[in-house]
C-alpha cells in the first residue's frame, strides 16, 4: 500500500501519452493486494488501478507508490517527512506475477461507469502519470497509494459516488487500525508507536479508514454512484483472482518484549554484583543510558523537525534525550551532587510514569515497560553510589 518502494519501477515501461479512445470493452478495474509480511511497508497491503481494454491492446496498472531515490534531498526528505511518491503505469501481467510470487491475494472490483465515465477516468490517469503531473506529497494516512483510489473517482465524479461506511467500529483510532496489521512486525510496530503521536490517537472517521487498501475494498464494494436519472451500485462484479496459500507466520524470537526483558535480567544481574563489590559498572549505564536518550532525541526531532504525524508524542515521558550526554559525566566528581539528585528525582519519574502508562492519552508500546523498569532500577542505584562516602 503506501509502504510499496521503488522496486517496483522495474514494472514500468513506456507507453503513449497520445490520446486513446476507449473501446465498448474497456474496464475500469480497482485492484487491491494483499498483506506481505516480508517488509514492514507491504504489511499494510496495496491498492491500484487496473486499465483493460482488449481491443487496444491495453492492460495497465496504474500505481501510486512508487518513489525515485534520485529524487534531490531523497534522505533528508524522507526523514523529514518530505518524501514526494509519485504514480506510475505497467503491464498488470507483470504486476499480477510479482505479487502472486509474493502469495498475496489479488481482489479485482469491475466499475459500473458509462462509456463517457470511463473515459474521463482514463484521461486521467493518462494526463496524471505524465512526469510534470505524476509526483505529490506523500502522507501516512492523508495521502497515499490508497487514499488516491479513493480520490480519483471522488474528484472525477464530484458529488455523485456515496461511499459505503458500514465497515467503521466505534472508538477505533488510526493508531488501532495500523496496529491490526503488524502482529508479525513487532519492531516495526514499535518503530511507528515510538515516532508517531497522538494525532493518530483520536477515533478514526470513516473516511479515514480509507488509507488502507482493505478499506477502500470495502467501501468501493458498497458504494454507490449517481448516473442522469439513477443511482446504481459503484462495483458491478467483484472476483479475487489470486487466493494465496496458507502460510504460517510466526515472531522472530529477539522480539522487543523478549529483547527488552533480557537487558532487564542482564542489568539486574550486574547491578547485584555492583552491589556486593561496591563498584558501579559504568559501561552499562553508558550503554542503556544512550540507547534511551537517542530514541528520545529522535522523537524530539520528528516532534519538532518533521512533517511526520509526529507532534504531542508521549514517548518523551520516557526517552529522555537529556540522557545522552548527561550519563558521560555522571563520574565526573565536580558534578557529583548534583548527580546523586538527578538520578533520584529521574526513578521516582519513571515509576510515576509505569504507574500512569495505562491511563495515558496515548497508548505506549507495552514492551518499552521492562526498559523502563530497567531505567529505574539503574537509575536507583546509581544515585546510592553517588551518595556513599568517597573512597579516601
Amino acid at each position: 500500500m503506501r509502504f510499496a518502494f521503488l522496486f517496483l519501477l522495474i514494472f514500468s515501461f513506456t507507453h503513449t501519452q497520445a490520446q486513446v479512445r476507449l473501446s465498448d470493452e474497456a474496464e475500469i478495474i480497482v485492484v487491491t493486494i494483499g498483506p506481505y509480511q516480508g517488509e514492514v511497508w507491504s504489511a499494510f497491503g496495496h491498492s491500484g488501478i487496473r486499465i483493460v481494454d482488449p481491443n487496444r491492446s491495453i492492460d495497465w496498472f496504474y500505481n501510486y507508490g512508487l518513489y525515485d531515490f534520485d529524487q534531490e534531498n531523497f534522505f533528508l526528505n524522507f526523514a523529514q517527512g518530505l518524501l514526494k511518491y509519485k504514480v506510475g503505469v505497467s503491464r498488470y501481467d507483470r504486476v499480477y506475477r510479482y505479487y502472486e510470487k509474493q502469495n498475496r491475494f489479488i481482489k479485482e472490483q469491475y466499475l459500473n461507469l458509462s462509456q463517457e465515465d470511463k473515459q474521463a477516468f482514463f484521461n486521467f490517469l493518462q494526463q496524471n502519470v505524465r512526469p510534470e503531473n505524476a509526483e505529490y506529497l506523500y502522507n501516512y494516512v492523508y495521502d497515499n497509494c490508497a487514499t488516491k483510489i479513493r480520490d480519483v473517482p471522488e474528484g472525477l465524479f464530484i458529488g455523485r459516488i456515496k461511499w459505503d461506511e458500514s465497515y467503521k467500529l466505534e472508538g477505533k483510532t488510526i493508531r488501532d487500525l495500523m496496529d491490526d496489521y503488524l502482529d508479525y512486525q513487532p519492531w516495526g510496530d514499535l518503530a511507528i508507536d515510538l515516532g508517531l503521536g497522538m494525532q493518530i490517537d483520536r477515533e478514526a472517521l470513516a473516511s479515514e479508514y480509507k488509507f488502507l487498501p482493505d478499506y477502500v475494498h470495502k467501501a468501493f464494494e458498497g458504494a454507490t454512484i449517481a448516473n442522469d436519472s439513477s443511482e446504481v451500485a459503484l462495483v458491478k462484479k467483484s472476483l479475487t483472482t489470486f487466493e494465496p496459500e496458507e502460510e504460517e507466520f510466526q515472531n522472530r524470537l529477539l522480539t522487543p518484549l523478549n529483547t527488552f526483558i533480557i537487558l532487564f535480567f542482564v542489568v539486574g544481574l550486574i547491578t547485584h554484583r555492583n552491589l556486593k563489590s561496591g563498584k558501579r559498572t559504568k559501561w552499562i549505564d553508558a550503554l542503556v543510558f544512550s540507547i534511551v536518550g537517542f530514541a528520545g532525541w529522535w522523537v524530539v526531532f520528528l516532534w519538532f523537525g518533521t512533517e511526520h504525524l509526529s507532534k504531542n508524542n508521549l514517548n518523551i515521558l520516557w526517552a529522555i534525550p537529556f540522557h545522552f550526554p548527561l550519563i558521560f559525566f555522571a563520574g565526573k566528581e565536580k558534578f557529583r551532587n548534583f548527580f546523586k539528585t538527578y538520578f533520584k528525582v529521574l526513578a521516582y519519574w519513571y515509576c510515576l510514569v509505569l504507574i500512569a502508562w495505562a491511563m495515558l492519552p496515548q497508548p505506549l508500546h507495552q514492551s518499552l515497560v521492562p526498559l523502563v523498569l530497567t531505567m529505574v532500577l539503574r537509575s536507583f542505584y546509581i544515585s546510592y553510589d553517588l551518595r556513599k562516602p568517597k573512597a579516601s
